[in-house]
């Protein structure tokens, strides 16, 4: 980020541009990643979470679609619409997207940071395999299988 400024109504963060697009994209044009690809991704991700965490800043929204690559090939995270500051309070919103949200969230309970962990777990899955593990054909089955881990 390179800088943010406001108005009375929105928050506006000024992020660098990613020449390599979406995420997403790489993603359905190869269907997976092979190991070595998947585990650079999976550090950068990683690595970029730790700096957000430490900031006492929780994404909630981690998925394919919310990571863009740089012109090198590196990761970035963006779409921060769900993320919240939280130096020291647990949350309780139920925010981001289906096949990504960890069972706290699911089950309505209070989450931290860790909801980007598990986001990061899901991802890891579906870059190797190619789909999120808890994925189903309809919004109550994946329910269910999330709550059920």
């Amino acid at each position: 980020m390179y800088t943010y400024f406001w108005d009375k109504r929105k928050i506006y963060l000024v992020l660098e541009y990613a020449q390599g697009g979406e995420m997403y994209k790489l993603l359905k044009r190869k269907s997976r990643f092979d190991e070595t690809t998947a585990a650079v991704f999976m550090y950068q991700l990683a690595d970029a979470l730790k700096y957000c965490h430490e900031k006492k800043v929780i994404h909630r929204d981690i998925k394919p679609e919310n990571l863009l690559i740089g012109s090198d090939g590196e990761l970035k995270i963006a779409d921060f619409g769900w993320s919240v500051h939280a130096p020291k309070q647990r949350r309780q919103t139920m925010c981001g997207t289906l096949d990504y949200l960890p069972p706290e969230m699911v089950l309505g309970e209070e989450h931290q940071e860790y909801v980007d962990i598990w986001s990061l777990g899901v991802l890891c899955y579906e870059f190797l395999v190619g789909k999120p593990p808890f994925e189903h054909d309809d919004s109550n089955s994946t329910y269910r299988a999330i709550r059920n881990v």
